[in-house]
């Protein structure tokens, strides 16, 4: 599944995803809660790779510079909104990941 543009994380968006599983893994109160949690972390990174490899410029503006961009990630009723800049002609840098019911970004 690879594009043409390399998908990097920063250590922020690392902490990121260590912050939302951990989050999950705190409320959980079965084994599929657990499996839940892993699927989540899996499901940020699948849609990132993916889609991010290969089309990161569809994907809507977050600010006034086109290359600061978000992508929507559905899982379940809700879903993450992981925030990325596209660096240059061959990468694309995760900046930051949060679940859509956060305010912002950590």
């Amino acid at each position: 599944m690879s594009g043409s543009f390399e998908v990097r994380y920063s250590d922020s968006a690392r902490d990121d995803l260590l912050r939302l599983f951990d989050f999950l893994l705190e409320r959980a109160r079965t084994a599929e809660d657990l499996d839940a949690a892993q699927a989540a972390i899996d499901a940020i990174q699948d849609a990132v790779g993916l889609n991010l490899s290969r089309s990161p410029f569809v994907y809507r503006k977050a600010a006034d510079s086109p290359f600061l961009r978000e992508l929507m990630i559905s899982f379940g009723a809700t879903g993450y909104v992981a925030l990325y800049e596209i660096e240059d002609a061959s990468h694309v840098m995760i900046l930051a990941v949060r679940h859509q019911l956060e305010d912002d970004y950590h």
